[in-house]
């Protein structure tokens, strides 16, 4: 799917938008036909229709596609070394993804500040998953703490915050070839208001992100 839209990189930015979106969708299709694999979303009347933060829970690579299909024009924090990927890397350069470098701290999150104004200034929503990588369902925030990035994005944005619960780890587990039958949920839950304390901000996150992980991964185990 890059080699076939590779041409796109010389084309307009909406065209490589396009692009990603059918990556996305085929990718969901060829789950569906060869894994027995559906996907719900849940909450839609939370989802936002302009610029906003996303706070995402992040168990699977399936959570790095599915922004594509079910937002505009997603902008992705990104870890800075997946730029070096040839024709992916070019391409989240062109749709101007949200690239972090984690090794430079404080400057990191200062470039990171600049680049998410600029995207919700046209309306984009800021998409970032708030434990910085993947995590396994089941695994505790005492072992995979919450990043400051999130928090650094809620302070510098004057935009409500979107956490979203999902379950993907329990049907495409990370690091693993074989994939699950079931129903990957992706729920929207309720938005956090702009202008909250720091720390009451940080609290409301987890507490809403974990409380809501743990329910979907408990409904999956009952079915």
């Amino acid at each position: 799917m890059v080699l076939i839209f590779a041409p796109g990189l010389l084309l307009p930015y909406q065209v490589t938008v396009w692009g990603q979106r059918r990556w996305a969708r085929g990718v969901n299709l060829l789950l569906r036909w060869s894994a027995g694999i559906k996907v719900e979303i849940r909450g839609l009347q939370n989802r936002p229709r302009g610029g906003a933060i996303i706070a995402s829970k992040h168990q699977s690579a399936w959570d790095t596609l599915i922004w594509h299909v079910i937002l505009d024009d997603p902008a992705m924090v990104m870890k800075k070394e997946l730029l070096s990927i040839p024709i992916y890397g070019w391409m989240c350069r062109k749709t101007r993804m949200i690239a972090v470098d984690r090794k430079a701290g404080a400057k990191a999150l200062r470039a990171m500040l600049a680049d998410a104004k600029a995207a919700t200034e046209i309306g984009r929503a800021i998409v970032i998953f708030p434990q910085g990588t993947r995590t396994a369902p089941g695994v505790s925030t005492a072992d995979m703490p919450y990043q400051p990035g999130v928090s650094a994005l809620y302070r510098g944005l004057d935009v409500p915050v979107v956490p979203v619960a999902l379950n993907s780890g329990l049907f495409w587990p990370r690091r693993q070839l074989l994939r699950q039958s079931g129903t990957i949920v992706l729920q929207f839950l309720e938005p956090i208001p702009s202008g909250l304390p720091r720390k009451e901000f940080d609290l409301l996150l987890q507490e809403r992100l974990e409380t809501a992980n743990l329910a979907l991964e408990a409904e999956a185990a009952i079915k």
